[in-house]
């Protein structure tokens, strides 16, 4: 990891940092053109087909139902079957706490407005099953899918060799009360939610994390009006600011633990103290070199940094510049430095707080924006799953508070039917 000095920073060269890597890939974007193009043309069959090509598994049928997803649930070992269920409890609190009904309010006398929310009916979940499988994700987006009473909720994964999810995934749809999961992944199960096949249903908004060919077929059905997504999403990242109150061995295990995700993920350490990038660039080398993924982990070290900076007023500003997707405070003070976060995915606060409690069971989730998309979107919530529906009452002396408002609004705005509205209704001679 390279480490660069804050102060000897411009501010060209503090964006050029935070630039993330998903630059436009045209080879990526054509190939997904033509898998999208592909399963909206031949549907069901160009599931098949890719099925055998990028997951090497002849598929009998596209799915697995209640049945199948029950019996092989029940092969989960016991002590995962246990960790599951508390993720899935502090998972469901969090996210149950959300959902609040709002106030009527009247804005002036006898003129009534409030709002109602409404579950999305069809929702896509995509869960990735490529290098890592992520039961976790299946609750991150599963639970809140119900909890907000969406009515049809369709679950693409990747093809295990024998054709069926596993037992990880299995258990989950058990617990979420999911009968049936696709055994689609990649760009080809986006195309798939998004326009329908014979035996994939049409979504109005789909959810999930990816590779760039899921996240690229994501924004394409985004862009073509078919159907909206989550949120723009690119590969992981974990932004650490540590003072000198931060254990060096700490700090290397939560950008590791991002690391690990992906080749292309980053993990950027920001600190008041050059003793402790030192040593935590030391146990980097140490604990990488026991990971199953070192391979993969250290290709994004090399894709990292360290930033040096005087105090943490400097750390505070190159992290709200940066937006990470994770923010960890790995500081004794992180009360006096939580006031000043503008920009960040989520938060994990103090020394004993590591970015995987929240990817797993702390009950925040873990699907959040990336690229520095948390400068304007919040990570996926009961909200995400529901639209709020405006409604609005005026009763008779309601009408005659408000009506003169409205008509000389209307009048300079040149729409005069409008005006007409309300001033029919005034002149009314039918006893409103």
């Amino acid at each position: 990891m390279k480490t660069y000095k804050y102060t000897d920073l411009t501010k060209q060269n503090i964006e050029e940092l935070c630039l993330r890597q998903l630059a436009d890939d045209h080879t990526i974007t054509e190939r997904v053109k033509v898998i999208i193009d592909t399963v909206k043309a031949e549907g069901d069959k160009a599931l098949f087909d890719y099925a055998l090509a990028f997951d090497q598994v002849k598929l009998d049928q596209l799915f697995i139902e209640k049945k199948d997803i029950e019996a092989i649930a029940s092969a989960i070992p016991a002590d995962a079957k246990l960790a599951i269920d508390t993720a899935y409890a502090n998972i469901k609190i969090f996210h149950a706490a959300q959902l609040v009904k709002e106030q009527q309010i009247e804005t002036m006398p006898g003129v009534s407005c409030w709002r109602e929310a409404r579950a999305i009916e069809k929702v896509g979940l995509y869960i990735p099953g490529g290098t890592a499988v992520l039961p976790s994700t299946f609750l991150m987006l599963g639970i809140p899918a119900v909890l907000s009473g969406c009515k049809q909720i369709v679950v693409c994964s990747p093809p295990q060799k024998d054709g069926k999810t596993n037992c990880y995934l299995a258990y989950c749809a058990v617990l979420l009360g999911i009968e049936k999961i696709y055994m689609i992944g990649g760009a080809q199960a986006i195309a798939a939610m998004a326009y329908g096949t014979e035996s994939v249903p049409k979504v109005y908004k789909i959810f999930g994390p990816g590779n760039r060919y899921v996240t690229q077929a994501k924004q394409m059905v985004l862009a073509s009006g078919i159907t909206a997504i989550d949120m723009p999403a690119g590969p992981s990242e974990v932004l650490v600011i540590a003072d000198d109150t931060a254990n060096p061995a700490f700090v290397a295990s939560d950008l590791l633990a991002q690391a690990e995700h992906g080749g292309d993920s980053q993990a950027i350490l920001v600190s008041t103290s050059g003793t402790i990038i030192s040593q935590t660039l030391a146990e980097i080398e140490i604990q990488l070199q026991a990971l199953p993924r070192k391979d993969i982990a250290a290709k994004a070290i090399l894709n990292s940094y360290a930033v040096l900076v005087d105090n943490t007023d400097q750390a505070m500003d190159f992290s709200n510049s940066y937006a990470p997707e994770h923010l960890i405070l790995a500081t004794a003070q992180f009360e006096a430095l939580t006031p000043l976060i503008i920009n960040a995915g989520s938060v994990f606060l103090g020394n004993l707080t590591p970015e995987s409690a929240g990817d797993y069971a702390s009950g925040t989730n873990h699907t959040l924006p990336t690229s520095g998309f948390a400068k304007a979107y919040s990570g996926v919530s009961t909200d995400s799953f529901i639209k709020k529906i405006t409604f609005q009452h005026i009763s008779p002396a309601g009408l005659t508070a408000i009506g003169p408002t409205v008509e000389i609004l209307a009048a300079a705005e040149g729409l005069q039917a409008h005006k007409n509205a309300i001033t029919i209704r005034l002149q009314s001679t039918d006893g409103y």
